[in-house]
């Protein structure tokens, strides 16, 4: 039987796929990347040779594909050239991902073909290995087929996303390589206005915000600490933060990606509206102390144990990095 059908999206369902974390898979033949240098992908073959993609990268492709389709081992296949730098293990990418079941050809998810905003991969352990090795060793600007056997897909699922058995094929536009995010703020110290907390910074660049013994603002306050000389965060973009939060009343730190020990990387859309309106506007390198009344954070139902419905938030961010 034939697949032919114009893919379309579920928006944010790729948000999924983090959560598929595999113990093994990822096999498969390789074969030496030509535009990847020493970085090796999934050698093509007949499965992967025989699924046709039309359209152009970035909009939504028309599949044809025999089904049911099935691997023992992951197939790769070019189908657009890209001209861009290659991704390598480690790097973030900004794709587009379709995914089929080889079985039947019907949709099992897609993101970013239809017009939402394309997704933030890691390359590494912490994503699914199908999608990794679909992306691995490409240069941005490059379309690619493949065709992945289930255990490829991750163990750790509770509802995965292709049975037991079966394989899939995978759609992947990879659209831009992001610059590896900087490690803390760094640009020209500003001048802050007094009525601000003070914010002092450890070795590392690990904030320690200091509340003054003062009534909080009742009106959403953003200062740069540092400026920044990096690309500026757009409406809807992805970013990569440090931050720390603390409570206006309390100083309390309710929130603090320094004390896990990594960044935070997110839509700016995805967060609540006074720490969007920090971020949108400013450059990478710029660290911004943002004071969000209840109206501009969380609102009367607060969150948590410690944000109630009338607490004023204070945050201090550094932008690593955006996409």
């Amino acid at each position: 039987m034939r697949s032919r059908l114009a893919l379309t999206a579920a928006a944010g369902l790729l948000l999924t796929l983090s959560a598929c974390t595999a113990t093994g898979g990822g096999g498969g033949d390789v074969a030496d990347s030509t535009s990847g240098g020493n970085c090796e992908a999934p050698a093509a073959g007949g499965a992967s040779n025989g699924v046709t993609v039309d359209g152009e990268l970035g909009a939504k492709p028309e599949v044809n594909f025999d089904f049911p389709l099935t691997v023992e081992k992951m197939q790769r296949t070019v189908v657009i050239d890209g001209e861009g730098p290659v991704a390598r293990e480690g790097d973030t990418v900004t794709a587009e991902i379709t995914l089929l079941d080889g079985a039947t050809g019907d949709e099992i998810l897609s993101s970013g073909h239809d017009g939402s905003a394309p997704e933030q991969i890691t390359l590494d352990e912490s994503f699914v290995p199908a999608i990794v090795k679909t992306l691995e060793c490409s240069p941005a600007g490059t379309r690619i087929v493949s065709v992945a056997p289930s255990g490829d897909f991750g163990e750790n699922s509770q509802q995965p996303l292709v049975q037991e058995g079966s394989s899939a094929v995978i759609i992947a536009d990879l659209v831009a390589i992001a610059d590896p995010p900087l490690e803390r703020a760094e640009g020209e110290v500003a001048d802050v206005p007094t009525e601000f907390p003070k914010v002092e910074l450890d070795e590392d660049g690990a904030p320690t915000i200091t509340v003054p013994d003062e009534p909080a603002p009742t009106e959403l306050e953003i200062a740069p600490l540092i400026v920044g000389d990096g690309p500026t965060v757009e409406e809807g973009a992805s970013v990569t933060v440090h931050y720390t939060g603390v409570i206006w009343d309390s100083n309390e730190v309710f929130d603090s990606s320094w004390e896990r020990g990594e960044p935070a990387t997110f839509p700016t859309d995805g967060v609540i509206p006074g720490f969007k309106a920090a971020l949108v506007g400013q450059k990478v390198g710029s660290q911004v102390i943002a004071v969000i009344p209840p109206s501009e954070g969380y609102g009367e139902a607060g969150s948590g144990e410690l944000i109630k419905g009338d607490s004023v938030l204070v945050f201090v961010v550094d932008i690593l990095a955006t996409n």
